[in-house]
């Protein structure tokens, strides 16, 4: 299913400009994820044929687009017991804890974060994201525990995502990293990759090499745990990758407590070994895109985490 077809021809005076930047700029109802989707649905096209998004076209070009139909909610909704950080008629923001997944995967069938906010909005969540991921704007890893927000409604969910898009939300997370640095804070910026050897793992990758795509993440100490052989670390991210907390760390041997998948083993002084990766969003702030609050959240580690510090 996909919307009528809109002809647009490029104005005058446009020489070898990107497509999908000049799209969004003529068509700022749509934002740029819909413009995403369009693309690799192959919906936007010249002469009949589909073009990539990095294509570049120039003054008297036609091009013709359509968006794919969002489809309609179809879960059972849960009752919950959501801790609920912050809401408004746009958007709801939740402490999710440790063990829940955000939505329906391949997987077996269970409970996820999307059937409990279906059942705490009555329903009232945006369709974008398709019938598996109601509402849904960013994700957190199963074990990963803290902030995630959801939108209400369609134009709220664009709005959002273009928050995360452009990079304007500040995003921070408490991790356990095994070690203790000899600086008290530092960036690690390098491009991440998915491990073509095994493909549920990130890797760091090389710049301007196969798929790898630009991250940064700031690490900050905020103690130390010497006797015990690991450090409490606030991470603030500038880009959103998969895993990226967890490469970046590793990268600079800091492997996060828990986390069996990137090369975690036993700390000898432990008398309890964690039970999860030891992740935590703690930190979101920005500016409501639709009411222009400047709004700061925070949520406390779950008891496990605390456990450890």
């Amino acid at each position: 299913m996909m919307s009528d077809t809109i002809s647009w021809e490029i104005p005058e005076g446009v020489y070898k400009a990107r497509i999908d930047k000049m799209l969004s700029d003529a068509f700022p109802n749509h934002s740029r994820a819909d413009f995403q989707r369009a693309f690799e649905a192959g919906l936007v096209l010249v002469d009949g044929n589909p073009i990539e998004k990095k294509a570049k076209l120039s003054e008297g070009d036609v091009v013709e687009f359509s968006m794919p139909r969002v489809e309609k909610l179809d879960m059972t909704p849960v009752d919950m017991d959501l801790e609920i950080i912050y809401e408004d008629e746009y958007m709801v923001v939740v402490n999710k804890p440790a063990g829940l997944v955000v939505h329906p995967g391949a997987g077996p069938a269970e409970p996820t974060l999307a059937h409990g906010l279906l059942h705490h909005c009555a329903g009232q969540l945006s369709g974008i994201g398709g019938i598996e991921r109601p509402g849904i704007v960013h994700r957190l890893d199963r074990e990963t525990s803290g902030l995630i927000m959801a939108a209400k409604t369609d134009v709220a969910h664009r709005a959002l995502s273009e928050l995360f898009q452009s990079r304007s939300l500040i995003k921070e997370y408490l991790a356990l990293g095994c070690g203790v640095p000899e600086l008290r804070g530092g960036s690690v910026e390098r491009p991440i990759e998915r491990n073509p050897n095994q493909r549920h793992k990130m890797r760091v990758g090389f710049e301007g090499r196969g798929r790898a795509r630009e991250a940064k993440t700031d690490w900050t100490l905020v103690k130390a745990f010497e006797d015990k052989g690991y450090s409490l670390l606030r991470c603030r991210i500038h880009t959103g990758r998969t895993h990226q907390i967890r490469v970046h760390l590793k990268s600079i041997r800091h492997i996060i407590l828990g986390d069996i998948v990137y090369g975690y083993k036993p700390l000898p002084k432990l008398e309890k070994q964690p039970e999860r990766v030891m992740l935590h969003s703690c930190y979101l702030k920005f500016i409501h895109p639709l009411t222009e609050e400047e709004l700061e959240l925070e949520a406390k580690p779950p008891a496990d985490f605390q456990s450890f510090i």
